[in-house]
């Protein structure tokens, strides 16, 4: 997902991945991803954004 920021979105800042375990899971499939993105002029259409989180089954969320 963070390739595709990059090519789609033109994200020139590596966006900060961060991976939260679930609490009591040992599995690492059961860790859930984070792609943080910083857009604080709010330059990137938050549709487009929802679209290619979607396509990874994730969703996007604002602060």
């Amino acid at each position: 997902m963070a390739e595709a920021l990059t090519e789609r979105f033109g994200v020139t800042e590596e966006p900060q991945l961060v991976r939260d375990a679930l609490a009591g899971e040992d599995d690492a499939e059961d860790a859930q991803w984070l792609v943080v993105v910083e857009d604080p002029d709010a330059t990137h259409d938050p549709a487009l954004l929802d679209g290619l989180a979607a396509e990874y089954e994730g969703w996007r969320e604002a602060d």
